[in-house]
């Protein structure tokens, strides 16, 4: 196998796209975006549908998200206060990027699952 190395600034810090596969790969973005695609929603709506994530998350998640931009947080004034979480422009254009993901998983995904099952049947092969 003849290939020209590797550039070893190819993931420079300083690099203005290294922290965006952190942001729209991590375990709750994503599914964030999805339950906003429809509208601004509040905090226990958003906790319906995921309901593996603990407040303590959501609220990280949500916050790290307001302040890459990609969702607007609005606090009502009003008794009880009513917070709402919407997406931007820019949040919403990770849309097309999930659905991407998505349709890629479809496609892919028994081979991955298959991948896994021979891997780990080989390592448990190997194991002493």
């Amino acid at each position: 196998m003849d290939h020209e190395p590797l550039d070893p600034a190819m993931f420079d810090p300083v690099c203005p796209s290294s922290p965006i596969p952190v942001r729209i790969g991590d375990k709750w973005t994503a599914m964030v975006v999805l339950c906003l695609q429809d509208g601004a929603r509040r905090f226990s709506e958003l906790r319906v549908p995921m309901a593996a994530i603990t407040p303590k998350v959501l609220t990280a998640t949500l916050r790290a998200m307001e302040r890459d931009g990609l969702v607007i947080r609005t606090a009502h004034d009003e008794n009880p206060p009513r917070v709402e979480y919407e997406l931007t422009p820019l949040g919403r254009s990770l849309l097309t990027l999930i659905d991407a993901t998505r349709s890629w998983s479809r496609d892919h995904l028994p081979a991955l699952l298959e991948a896994r099952r021979t891997y780990e049947a080989s390592a448990a092969r190997r194991a002493p």
